[in-house]
């Protein structure tokens, strides 16, 4: 935990679901603090809006657990996930994930020659070559590299092999899970954390007040601490060790930074340092969000359906309402379609009207007539939404896991770790990190 000199407080920079954590912590260890953040609202990504129609929005897809709902005190204002399930969509067949793959015979013998030949090869560097190793060449240029490429905006030869091994559940307990799951009737939580160990006692939970509700419970603790509208503009540091920061214009000596910021942007805040150099190449894929509304079920076979085909404009469709019906309005649904892309490009640029028919005429490939169903629409754009791990700076991001190399400087949440962090895995890396 960073330490507080002459009770001068540490400044948490960012009001998301990192950045709240850090703040309770901090606040049940009796350590003085203040938040600051920049806009009118905490919440940050995890913002939910429910329109006129009683349809739901959340900015992405959000799982929370029961486990973390209980961390957090609000567990009788969650309801269970109804079901959930992930399909892949590739050449007008829809193939579970991954029992669905795994039975089928060209699949599984490319994943079983892949595996034999992994043995006697040296360590994967990029994502082609891990890929091609755990899941064969077919699995892995037909649908890992095309998925991957898709939300990445990066070639397969140029993401770092990291991005596969952050899934950390192997078949053999993935497969008990989800035999659990049928047991219990439960949507046990798979892939969604490695922090802690995932077990048959954690599963997946909606608050009845949509996902934002999870950082409005937490910042109701800390709101005496909490600053809005106000912009953290400098990190001063002098020999290596954080000393001030300016908000809004005026200097504030602090006893240490916990950010939340994305890690290219952190190197134009610290002053009187060189240990961030190289951080402001990092990116981060930008996304459109395109949630369409339907009369009756959408026609989709699971919550989740990955579409590597490049063809598509989009990478992936939820069907939030099939896991979470208490979302949409009787007798409705919503698809959700995700497209990777970059600020300013072809897709970001389009209006909300043109990406909507974008989608729809795409959609109609896999559900014919579903453009006749459509009754409107609601698009989000997230300029940051997943870190990209490329090679030439995997060096940077691993050192970068350790530590900042400033005294009193500490980077949190899934933009500041640059780390590809799901809400559960957020909330106990950061209690770790801030406790250490």
């Amino acid at each position: 935990m960073i330490k507080p000199t002459n009770e001068l407080p540490i400044a948490i920079l960012g009001g998301g679901i990192a950045g709240l954590t850090a703040a309770l912590h901090l606040k049940n260890h009796s350590v003085p603090f203040v938040l600051f953040e920049s806009s009118d609202a905490v919440a940050g990504l995890m913002k939910s809006e429910r329109d006129e129609e009683g349809f739901t929005y959340d900015c992405g897809v959000h799982f929370l657990t029961n486990r973390l709902a209980a961390a957090i005190g609000m567990s009788r204002d969650c309801q269970p996930m109804a079901r959930y399930g992930e399909t892949v969509h590739l050449r007008g067949r829809c193939y579970a994930y991954p029992l669905g793959l795994l039975a089928s015979p060209k699949y599984l013998s490319s994943a079983l020659i892949g595996k034999s030949k992994s043995l006697f090869a040296s360590t994967a560097s990029t994502a082609r070559e891990y890929y091609s190793s755990q899941y064969g060449s077919r699995l892995s240029e037909e649908i890992a590299i095309p998925l991957t490429e898709a939300w990445s905006g990066a070639n397969g030869d140029e993401v770092a092999a990291a991005v596969g091994q952050k899934f950390s559940t192997g078949l053999g307990r993935m497969m008990m899970l989800r035999t659990a799951a049928k047991m219990t009737n439960r949507v046990i939580g798979i892939g969604y954390a490695s922090t802690i160990v995932e077990s048959t006692n954690s599963w997946h939970v909606y608050p009845q007040g949509g996902i934002s509700s999870v950082c409005h419970r937490i910042a109701e603790k800390v709101e005496e601490n909490v600053r809005l509208n106000c912009n953290v503009e400098q990190i001063d540091v002098e020999n290596e060790r954080v000393q001030s920061i300016i908000v809004n214009g005026k200097p504030l000596p602090v006893a240490g930074v916990i950010s939340t910021a994305p890690v290219h942007v952190l190197p134009k805040l610290v002053r009187g340092t060189n240990a961030l150099a190289g951080l402001e190449k990092f990116e981060y894929r930008a996304m459109i969000f395109v949630n369409l509304k339907l009369n009756g079920p959408s026609g989709l076979t699971d919550v989740v359906t990955w579409v590597p085909e490049r063809d598509y404009p989009f990478f992936r469709l939820s069907d939030i309402g099939m896991g979470l019906p208490w979302l949409v309005p009787n007798g409705k649904s919503q698809v959700t379609c995700d497209i990777g892309c970059k600020v300013g490009d072809s897709h970001w640029n389009m209006n909300d009207s043109e990406l909507t028919k974008l989608c729809i005429d795409s959609l109609e490939r896999m559900i014919p007539g579903i453009g006749k169903r459509a009754c409107g629409s609601r698009v989000v754009r997230v300029p940051l939404a997943y870190p990209i791990f490329k090679v030439e700076y995997e060096s940077k991001r691993k050192s970068w896991e350790q530590t900042t190399g400033v005294d009193g400087l500490l980077s949190v949440g899934r933009n500041g770790e640059f780390a590809h962090l799901l809400m559960e895995d957020v909330f106990w890396r950061t209690r770790w990190k801030v406790s250490e």
